[in-house]
């Protein structure tokens, strides 16, 4: 808004003397108020988008095995309470996920929004991802049609195949759920990071802060992700540092 006021005041000036600073001034506020608005609805509007599309895909997830549980019910209605959703926030949120449990929700077209919403703020898709893959282990259950699903989804969004091998990780469970030193753990704790196996030290702790940097909920809530969603993404960047924490202790 400075910027406007600063510009359309030096035109006046230049224009009219001291009344035309004035004016230009005052042309300039009016303006730059107005584009805040805008952008501002612009932004509740992308918000809002993004969240149907989250508990709509959420829904066809849970639906994906032919039933939705009561513990994936419960799932749905603990990230409600965690977003602090109420009154017609938290209706519209049951609504969509309804939506996406109905025999004619078109899938692929949801998951065409979100990426077009997501295109340029990959972490943007990994915090969409995150939800659903916390829908989908509800029951602590891993379907194998809830997994072909969920790969789907992975692809759908535009996830790159680095990003696929990351989304089997989290699905093993290992990154976020198991305390043991397993092998197959350990491979996963990798892939959830981005990285090789035979990778060097300082190249894992690099990747590690980039990807807490990148996860970080500020920085996120900069570009567009709902103050409602933090705590979703601050879910994600304990996945990341249980995985960096695994990988340490077994090359300690």
């Amino acid at each position: 808004m400075l910027f406007l006021i600063i510009v359309f005041a030096l035109i006046g000036l230049a224009i009219g003397g001291p009344l035309g600073l004035l004016i230009g001034g005052g042309l300039g506020w009016w303006l730059g108020r107005r584009l805040k608005r805008r952008l501002n609805i612009a932004r509740q509007r992308l918000q809002e988008g993004f969240l149907d599309s989250i508990f709509s895909v959420m829904g066809c997830l849970c639906q994906a095995d032919g039933k939705v549980t009561d513990g994936e019910l419960g799932i749905a209605e603990k990230l409600f309470d965690q977003m602090r959703l109420q009154g017609e926030q938290r209706d519209r949120a049951r609504a969509a996920f309804e939506r996406g449990r109905a025999d004619d929700f078109d899938l692929d077209a949801e998951l065409a929004s979100v990426n077009r919403l997501t295109r340029h703020q990959p972490v943007m898709r990994q915090v969409f991802l995150q939800v659903q893959l916390s829908a989908i282990a509800a029951d602590g259950v891993l379907h194998d049609s809830e997994h072909e699903m969920m790969l789907r989804v992975a692809r759908g969004v535009g996830c790159s195949e680095t990003e696929v091998q990351q989304i089997e990780a989290m699905l093993h469970g290992a990154a976020a759920n198991s305390q043991g030193a397993s092998e197959e753990a350990l491979k996963d704790a990798y892939k959830v990071l981005g990285v090789s196996e035979d990778a060097s030290d300082a190249d894992i702790k690099k990747a590690y802060r980039r990807l807490m940097s990148q996860n970080h909920p500020d920085k996120l809530a900069g570009k567009g992700l709902p103050e409602s969603m933090r705590e979703v993404a601050q879910a994600r960047t304990s996945e990341i540092a249980n995985a960096y924490e695994r990988i340490s202790k077994a090359r300690e």
